[in-house]
């Protein structure tokens, strides 16, 4: 009996130490990118235009949104920490994402997590995938993820590598433009 304890225990302290050993699975991220262009959103009767500049990396996102002439409007830091809207009055609203930031602070929702594929013409990894629609390049021009509607327009011919340069986002009564200008 006491060779069976023995195994047993050593059984289960191997287990243990090989669950132990395993990190969480985390969520695939998009690709890293820095983007300039301009972004209008409609929300409850309410509308919001500026000009945007967006830096994602795997680990953080920095957003501005600018005036016309380039000032910056409001700047947005997220990451696995949370997220921290700064106005340019010097107000600042903190949230745990920043979709739930962006909720908070301007009205409306900028799905940045998503976003950040589809801007690449992407599809979430792990969303729920409704329609998927592609032009004859092969490139994504529409897609229905996770509640959203999505078309993506590209520039003429393969100008610009497949990347897109404009999106319209709805979902709801909530509208969201996306133009880009230039990628860094």
């Amino acid at each position: 009996m006491s060779v069976f304890r023995t195994c047993a225990a050593l059984t289960t302290a191997a287990a243990l130490a090989g669950c132990a050993a395993l990190e969480p699975a985390r969520a695939p991220v998009a690709p890293a990118f820095d983007l300039v262009g301009r972004v209008a959103a409609s929300h409850d009767g309410r509308a919001f235009s500026s000009g945007i500049r967006w830096a994602h990396t795997a680990q953080h996102d920095e957003i501005w949104l600018l005036t016309p002439t380039g000032q910056a409007l409001a700047h947005i830091a997220g990451g696995d920490g949370g997220a921290t809207l700064t106005g340019a009055d010097g107000s600042e609203y903190r949230a745990g994402d920043i979709e739930s930031l962006t909720r908070k602070a301007l009205g409306w929702e900028l799905p940045v997590t998503r976003l950040a594929w589809w801007v690449r013409a992407g599809i979430v990894p792990a969303g729920v995938i409704g329609e998927v629609l592609r032009d004859e390049q092969g490139r994504l021009v529409r897609l229905q993820q996770d509640g959203w509607h999505i078309t993506l327009t590209h520039r003429p011919g393969n100008e610009g590598g497949g990347l897109p340069q404009r999106l319209e986002l709805t979902r709801d009564a909530h509208r969201i433009r996306l133009v880009i200008d230039t990628w860094r």
